[in-house]
């Protein structure tokens, strides 16, 4: 039978006890992990959020006490008064609390438990599917609750550091204007306004510009954001951002701040030591040297451009390619020239996932034997050439694609960091930043048959490079940047467009008409008629953050309540029906779906 707390305070968390506290009287509550019994002598493992200490009861224990003991099981939920004993010679090094324990002296069963569907452990191999269906047991996972403790501890250091620089931390709404430009809204049927739709917030983006204009001139806030998208191991159709905008300020200005700021957060959240000022790259260099835009710096393996020393080679593949504006690149996986043709064959499939129609290779043996897929197409000349260029010797092992830049650069950037995990180069306890830069502002979108913005319709071209809007805008490049952590992109921004002009030009480019921009944008244009400063901001993803920071698999180990892949929630069972009312009150009626169409 339950019992109360009443008269009982906790004093210390599990792990706030050590042999200074020998000797004092203390109360600590928690879950049972483990019960020990050796007849005249039980002990008790407690756990806590902090973690985990020992309860012991012996032949002084009170025998009521002693009974009471008896009846605990896994995840029963206590308190226990008692006072910190030393362990002495029996203490267990492996603990934090392993040198003392608690004679208890009084006892309460604050809560009974059945046996759960699994173990409360650290490191838990039990599927993902039966943790998230029981996510609340999931939580009680030491693993899950510190990366959720260091979660607290990111944002609680944001949050002093940005009000220590002056930033104000204000909310935005939450159902705002659909605006539909990228990936898909989640929208809110309007119960007052019948055949009318609120839209949840892909991002703060238009209202941060509007307390720039409103004068604010830092904000912030930790912000919910909703994107109806498939999903992979970084992505949630719900996700936080921290986001800020500032006024009066140039690329320089937002990305010493920021970097500043992730010095702080991993100083005070990891201990870490983050070197400052963080390596900056423009997106041309990260593209040609790594095949992304989001290069993980921790090992080389560089990307190489052999067209050059291809072009009129007689290799029909390379020549073709080069004649349609393509390009042949190549890395070297060293360390990979005794590979046996399987293993290259798994390679090139890889690559070909990724885009390629063919990955070409050339090995060098240990024992300096070469086989190749394309040098019997060129002349010793030429393959010596490109040796050179790669840089290649004994147990190299070279892998060229060649095809449009988009295709080379995704393949050789994914086969890059396929070589390096086979190679074991990555050092997992290594944090590499780097900020990428002069990112295009627009993609040809060829599907739409029209630009579109590379990160959205509000950044600023290049002072230098506004002439170029009209007669070549593929060439313009943006005041954007991006923070790369590790092959991942931990947050963007740029500098905003704000003149009417420019904006206006913008818009143009993107295919929206007059009618259109003001149907979609027509509160921020108005707005942008009564003086508006020069602003610009960034956003970091923070549940990525903390996936870095935890060296978590996926960003559903630092969420409390994930969704799954199909953008459900295993544990209440969300999306779900809604009665018949609901529906008429909000003038909506469901389609009936044919299941065998």
């Amino acid at each position: 039978m339950s019992e109360s707390m009443q008269g009982l305070k906790r004093t210390h968390y599990c792990t706030e006890l050590s042999a200074a506290n020998v000797g004092e009287e203390v109360v600590v509550t928690g879950w049972v992990q483990r019960r020990r019994d050796k007849g005249q002598l039980l002990f008790i493992l407690l756990r806590d959020r902090s973690g985990l200490l020992q309860l012991s009861f012996g032949e002084h224990t009170d025998e009521e006490v002693f009974e009471k003991a008896k009846k605990l099981r896994s995840e029963y939920v206590v308190a226990a008064r008692g006072i910190v004993l030393s362990r002495g010679a029996d203490a267990n090094k492996t603990m934090q609390t392993g040198d003392i324990e608690i004679d208890v002296k009084e006892l309460r069963i604050l809560s009974e438990a059945e046996t759960t569907p699994f173990e409360i452990v650290e490191k838990s191999d039990t599927k993902e599917e039966l943790r998230l269906k029981y996510r609340y047991l999931d939580l009680r996972r030491p693993d899950m609750q510190n990366n959720l403790i260091l979660r607290s501890k990111v944002a609680q250091s944001v949050r002093r550091f940005l009000e220590e620089e002056g930033f104000l931390e204000i909310e935005t709404p939450i159902m705002q204007k659909s605006t539909p430009e990228g990936a898909r809204d989640y929208l809110v049927p309007s119960r007052v306004h019948p055949g009318h739709f609120y839209a949840l917030p892909q991002s703060p983006q238009l209202f941060k510009q509007l307390l720039m204009v409103a004068g604010y001139d830092r904000y912030f806030q930790i912000a919910k954001c909703f994107r109806d998208e498939d999903l992979r191991a970084d992505r949630q159709p719900e996700f936080t951002q921290i986001d800020m905008e500032l006024s009066f300020v140039e690329p320089e200005d937002v990305m010493c701040i920021n970097e500043r700021l992730i010095q702080r957060v991993f100083k005070d959240a990891l201990d870490v030591e983050v070197a400052l000022p963080i390596q900056r790259m423009t997106y041309k260099e990260a593209m040609d040297r790594f095949g992304s835009d989001k290069p993980d710096l921790r090992f080389g393996v560089e990307l190489k451009d052999l067209t050059e020393i291809v072009k009129g080679c007689g290799f029909a593949v390379f020549e073709n390619v080069i004649a349609n504006g393509g390009t042949v690149r190549a890395i070297n996986a060293k360390g990979m020239g005794d590979l046996g043709r399987k293993q290259i064959d798994a390679l090139v499939k890889y690559g070909q996932d990724f885009g390629a129609k063919g990955v070409a290779w050339h090995q060098i043996k240990t024992d300096g034997e070469e086989k190749s897929s394309f040098a019997k197409f060129l002349s010793e000349e030429t393959l010596g050439a490109i040796k050179e260029k790669m840089g290649a010797d004994k147990d190299d092992l070279i892998l060229v694609v060649a095809d449009k830049p988009s295709v080379v650069f995704g393949a050789l950037g994914a086969l890059r960091l396929e070589v390096a995990r086979k190679l074991e180069l990555i050092n997992q306890d290594e944090f590499r930043f780097v900020w990428i830069t002069e990112f295009p502002l627009l993609e040809y979108d060829e599907e739409a048959g029209r630009y579109v913005a590379m990160h959205h319709p509000f950044t600023m071209p290049m002072n230098e490079d506004l002439e170029l809007m009209e007669t070549n805008p593929g060439a313009v490049r943006a005041k954007a940047y991006d923070l790369a952590l590790n092959g991942c992109e931990l947050g963007g921004g740029s500098i905003r467009i704000y003149q009417r002009d420019v904006q206006k030009r913008m818009f143009n480019l993107l295919g929206f008409t007059n009618e259109e921009a003001e149907e979609r944008f027509g509160f921020l244009l108005n707005a942008f008629k009564y003086g508006v400063p020069p602003h610009g901001g960034l956003a970091f993803g923070l549940d990525r953050m903390i996936m870095l920071m935890c060296k978590a698999d996926s960003i559903r180990d630092v969420i409390a309540f994930p969704k799954v892949k199909d953008a459900s929630c295993l544990m209440t069972e969300a999306p779900g029906a809604v009665d018949a009312k609901q529906l008429e009150e909000l003038e909506l009626i469901i389609k009936e779906t044919n299941d065998e169409a």
